[in-house]
């Protein structure tokens, strides 16, 4: 299953590779896909939001809930 996730602050590739990187050392298993674009996240492998949005904000940017 996965989920897309709304990130704020995302502006280049390191922002995209910080915010993956992130989440893969809380969910090793993880499989995730940034979109600079719009500043979406999507995470396969992870069913934990809370786990995601203490990942996104440790490195630095804004959690702005689940994507509709």
């Amino acid at each position: 299953m996965s989920k897309t996730y709304i990130v704020e602050g995302m502006s280049c590739g390191g922002c995209a590779s910080s915010v993956e990187q992130a989440i893969k050392a809380v969910a090793q298993q993880a499989s995730v896909d940034v979109k600079l674009e719009g500043g979406l996240v999507t995470v396969s492998g992870v069913e934990d939001d809370a786990m995601v949005q203490q990942a996104v904000e440790d490195a630095g940017f804004t959690y702005a809930g689940v994507a509709q």
